[in-house]
């Protein structure tokens, strides 16, 4: 199909040379006028590599005008560079009324730009630096003869993981779209759910050699604008050589850099995203992986799950009580057993005390080292699962958990309450739906252990006053990590330990957003209609 228009004809003339004002030597890293330099540049800077494609033509109906194509093979899409760039300026163009001269003048590049490049995504470049930048990101460099200013093709494709569910944050119900590593995909993820022109974003490249593409999400009016800011600034003082994923960026932008806790929330949900999002929070895209950033984040926050606002109110509230209780047991279950059997028999009920001496009465080891012995090999069969193949990992643990206890009670080394307590921590840790907050309670349990069997229960409580302590002294972007417990704000036990339901949840965090108006219905009472009655009474 021809693009261009037969009924008219445009030449470009060639305007004369100025006299007055004498031409300048290029800078280092601006692009020559020759295309025989820029083109030789390229190829020395990029090694010679095989992946880089050159290829040079002619163009204009007398073919006097050279055009160098620049492209990275795999990264740019081949369907378009063939049918829409090279046939459109090596073809078409010359079937055309359109006739291109060679000049000093931009009207040629003003020409290829209005008329013949037939693309959607279009700029001018006339530094290396961006357009090394852009060609290796899968872009096409188109540069003119003649001319230190090019164009640059958005024509990105590459072969990536598409819409896949999410295997860290499942849910029984509720949406089955996760992140995946492309992060345009991502944005369009979130854009989709939330279809609302004060969504803004900010782009941003970190790494000095990857040049990662960091997308700062907010919607405006409900975000607080310091901490954008305040998120923006942290991310543009980021000075690395690269970027690989989100955990990166975590780390340097944390408040509190010494702490088990974090402080930082990361989901491959989109609904969660963008439930944040309407929350006043402020979303953090990575290119390259399909985990994104939540901030501020709240201790609370890594306890709830986007499902629990899919089920109703009581059930939900429930599972979120539950996981409070699983993570207080996976965190001090053993170190109130080690306490109990080394300092404080006394609180053993006699009959329990009789049973669990009985089994400890062959066993060569304290309580403490049965524990220590126990909770490492867990966490080693733990790992292994992890680590081994999908189909044979979840067997490998389960079944090495069962055979080590059997045989370890079996022969003396651990009694069979150890390890029932050990089984009990364990699978309490895996409640929190978050896997960094399961991380901190697996460390901390060591550290109890450690206390109780130095100091009993009294060593408990002054380490539970500590972590309390702890947790309230840090901080989320200037957010208070324990909201809405301290300082406490009783709006916000609405949707913390328990859930409200929807129709109640009538405003924002006030920690987050000062935009507190979250909605302004209120439950409906649904009785029945007079019609309904008139058909009971008839």
């Amino acid at each position: 199909m021809n693009l261009f228009k037969k009924n008219r004809k445009i030449v470009i003339q060639p305007s004369p040379p100025s006299k007055s004002e004498p031409k300048s030597m290029p800078e280092s890293n601006s692009l020559r006028l020759k295309l025989e330099e820029n083109l030789q540049h390229i190829k020395s800077s990029v090694g010679e590599s095989s992946d880089i494609v050159f290829r040079e033509i002619k163009i204009g109906n007398e073919g006097n005008i050279k055009v160098g194509i620049i492209y990275t093979e795999g990264l740019s899409d081949s369907v378009t560079l063939q049918q829409i760039i090279m046939e459109t300026l090596m073809l078409e163009i010359k079937e055309s009324d359109i006739d291109l001269e060679l000049t000093s003048d931009s009207a040629v590049l003003t020409t290829l730009k209005d008329f013949a490049l037939t693309v959607g995504e279009l700029t001018e470049v006339s530094d290396f630096d961006q357009l090394f930048t852009r060609l290796l990101s899968g872009d096409v460099i188109v540069l003119v003869d003649g001319f230190s200013t090019g164009f640059i093709i958005g024509n990105k494709s590459w072969e990536g993981r598409g819409v896949t569910e999410p295997t860290a944050q499942t849910v029984i119900r509720g949406p089955r779209e996760g992140f995946s590593e492309n992060i345009r995909l991502n944005t369009a993820l979130v854009r989709r759910i939330i279809k609302d022109e004060n969504l803004w974003m900010i782009t941003k490249e970190v790494g000095r050699r990857t040049k990662t593409n960091v997308a700062i999400m907010y919607i405006n009016g409900v975000a607080e604008k310091d901490a954008v800011d305040e998120v923006t600034n942290r991310i543009g003082r980021i000075d690395i050589d690269g970027i690989l994923e989100s955990a990166n960026i975590e780390e340097f932008i944390q408040d509190s850099q010494f702490t088990l806790f974090p402080t930082v929330f990361n989901t491959e949900r989109p609904d969660t995203v963008a439930a944040g999002l309407l929350e006043g929070r402020i979303a953090i895209l990575v290119d390259g992986t399909p985990f994104v950033l939540l901030v501020p984040a709240l201790f609370v926050q890594f306890f709830q799950s986007s499902e629990d606002y899919y089920q109703r109110a009581v059930m939900a509230s429930l599972i979120r009580l539950l996981r409070f209780v699983a993570y207080g047991i996976s965190i001090l279950v053993p170190a109130l057993y080690i306490a109990l059997i080394t300092f404080h028999h006394e609180i053993i009920p006699p009959a329990l005390l009789v049973s669990l001496a009985a089994q400890r009465e062959g066993v060569p080891f304290p309580a403490f080292v049965e524990a220590i012995i126990m909770e490492i090999t867990f966490e080693i069969l733990r790992e292994a699962g992890l680590r081994m193949p999908r189909a044979i990992g979840s067997a490998m643990s389960i079944v090495g958990a069962f055979v080590i206890g059997t045989a370890a009670v079996e022969a003396g080394i651990i009694s069979a309450a150890m390890v029932i307590v050990v089984s009990i921590t364990a699978i309490s840790s895996f409640v929190p739906p978050t896997y960094d907050i399961a991380i901190a309670g697996r460390i901390l349990r060591f550290v109890f252990m450690g206390i109780a069997a130095s100091f009993g229960l009294y060593g408990i409580l002054i380490g539970v006053i500590a972590l309390v302590l702890h947790l309230c002294s840090l901080s989320s972007f200037g957010v208070p990590y324990m909201s809405p417990f301290a300082p406490f704000n009783l709006a916000g036990q609405k949707d913390s330990v328990v859930r409200f339901p929807i129709w109640k949840l009538l405003t924002r965090p006030s920690e987050i957003s000062k935009n507190r108006i979250r909605q302004r219905a209120t439950k409906v009472n649904f009785k029945k209609s007079s019609h309904s009655k008139r058909s009971q009474d008839g």
